[in-house]
């Protein structure tokens, strides 16, 4: 199991002058798992599933998105963008092939660096990752709760509309405790979901929103924002250069099940991996190292 010890941190330089700040943990001559957090999330690793990677023998790589945490703020940005900051990334560590996975959030992320570093990129997975938000046919909206729909509703009006809305969420996530997570998230958590906020995890999620917060709303509005406009990669290409698997619960209040449906049905020759019983939270709690193996098999490697 990898230990805090094992955890290194730097800072590596972006297109256009930012910086991106960066954690890297797990074997240094370990294949790359591109880990992308989910939305909000400030960088402290994998917290209790670190171990799931290091057992793989993977080096995992995450880094805070522009905005979030000491990373440089990039007004305007697209999901697209992501790509050439983890190729950034990957220059700096000189690694050349990798795997990918996004949670919630971090998903459409992943599924830019698929996209648009095919070959480099052997195999990505979505976790309850979000669709496009003009998907035609799907319903975005339908099925989340309540503080999600009143969200995104903001997003869509704009970035002053959005930035407001933020404000009391984020102070009241800003200090969160474990204990306090799943009532921070309100009608957004299943059932299945608040079983498992508990232990390590819940502790893990309360640092993961702390962090997000640590210096403002900056990297959240901006996430938010980029999910409301258009991605910036064709998905149909996607599925012919990269495998790619989606991953959905049916119990999931945050990205409904209709969205996992969506993208395993657009995204050709994409793996549908839908878990009845599962929520937003229980698949990364429960099902990582499941997910893990899938992302090694797809991708044409063996468990190390």
């Amino acid at each position: 199991m990898t230990h805090e010890s094992d955890e290194r941190r730097l800072t590596v330089q972006a297109p256009g002058g930012r910086v991106l700040d960066v954690l890297v943990s797990g074997p240094e001559d370990g294949l790359a798992l591109v880990f992308h957090t989910g939305t909000p999330s400030g960088l402290v690793g994998l917290g209790p599933m670190v171990g799931e990677a290091s057992a793989r023998g993977l080096r995992t790589v995450s880094y805070s998105r522009p905005g979030y945490g000491t990373s440089t703020p990039q007004p305007g940005r697209l999901v697209a963008d992501a790509a050439a900051d983890v190729e950034a990334i990957l220059g700096e560590l000189r690694v050349d092939e990798f795997v990918t996975a996004g949670w919630s959030g971090g998903g459409p992320h992943a599924l830019a660096c698929a996209a648009l570093l095919p070959v480099r990129c052997l195999a990505a997975a979505t976790i309850a990752g979000v669709a496009p938000s003009d998907s035609p046919g799907l319903d975005w909206l339908a099925g989340m709760g309540e503080e999600n729909v009143a969200e995104f509703a903001a997003a869509n009006a704009g970035e002053a509309e959005l930035t407001s809305f933020l404000a009391e969420p984020a102070a009241e996530m800003r200090d969160i405790s474990a204990a306090g997570v799943a009532d921070g998230l309100g009608g957004l958590v299943s059932e299945a979901d608040k079983a498992a906020l508990t232990g390590e995890f819940a502790e893990y999620l309360a640092a993961a929103f702390r962090a997000a917060l640590s210096t403002g709303i900056g990297g959240w509005r901006d996430d938010d924002l980029a999910f409301s406009r258009d991605w910036g990669i064709s998905l149909e290409a996607l599925g012919h250069a990269t495998p790619v698997a989606i991953w959905q619960g049916d119990q999931d209040r945050m990205v409904p099940a209709s969205h996992g449906e969506w993208l395993a049905a657009s995204i050709p020759l994409a793996r549908a991996r839908m878990r009845p019983g599962q929520g937003h939270l229980t698949l990364m709690a429960n099902s990582f190292g499941e997910i893990l193996d899938d992302l090694l098999s797809l991708g044409g490697k063996t468990r190390s």
